[in-house]
């Protein structure tokens, strides 16, 4: 075990999602191509899967639904910037995705500053993205934050402080966060390799032993 992951093990249980917001009006959600009960939503429509997740909620008499770690999706289908013919196809997903309402607060899982943000406005992207620098005792990584508004990019600057629990941001809406249903994507990064704003949360199958290292599960620091 890594430094970091053995670090990690020993933090307290994080949120980032609206603490008013109880953990028992979570749900996990399976939007993995092994889930059949979606094999004929086109979850490419934001409104399609809005309303599955809609639906799930209220069957479940939730207000949030959270998974997607490692799971492989058709949620990107038919989208250039994760697939073409002359490349394998982009399915995995490194990040946990928490499903909520436009608007809800994001907070911040442990102390950090911001590293970089940006509105990754093309097609399948994140929209606007803020990426948080944290240190645990000698360890040093990132976590991200993807579909947000447009106004949580809002007085941020390089080194900026966000204490635990500090709200940073909100989520964006569809027309903000390139068409996707609102929700957060939620990675760890370990090396960013060079990268400003904005990190691949997604990876073909070829290249998922160095992503899985280099993106370690967040429950190991959400510990849902």
């Amino acid at each position: 075990m890594t430094p970091l992951l053995e670090s990690l093990l020993h933090t307290k249980t994080s949120r980032v999602i609206d603490p008013d917001v109880p953990l028992k009006l979570y749900t996990p959600v399976d939007l993995s191509v092994f889930n059949k009960a979606i094999q004929n939503i086109d979850l490419t429509d934001h409104t399609a899967c809005q309303k599955y997740i809609d639906h799930l909620l209220t069957v479940k008499k939730a207000k949030v639904a959270y998974g997607g770690y490692l799971e492989q999706r058709n949620l990107y289908s038919g989208n250039a910037s994760f697939e073409s013919l002359a490349a394998e196809r982009r399915d995995i997903h490194l990040g946990i995705d928490f499903w909520a309402k436009a608007g809800t607060k994001v907070v911040v899982p442990l102390k950090g500053e911001i590293h970089s943000f940006q509105n990754n406005a093309n097609k399948g992207d994140y929209g606007p993205t803020i990426i948080l620098t944290h240190k645990l005792g000698a360890c040093i990584f990132h976590t991200l934050y993807g579909h947000l508004s447009l106004e949580s990019l809002d007085g941020l600057y390089v080194g900026k402080i966000f204490e635990q629990g500090e709200t940073l941001a909100t989520l964006g809406c569809p027309e903000i966060n390139v068409n996707y249903a609102p929700h957060l994507h939620f990675q760890l990064i370990v090396d960013l390799e060079g990268k400003q704003g904005d990190y691949p949360g997604v990876c073909r199958v070829s290249d998922l032993q160095f992503y899985q290292r280099n993106c370690p599960n967040p429950d190991l620091l959400l510990k849902m």
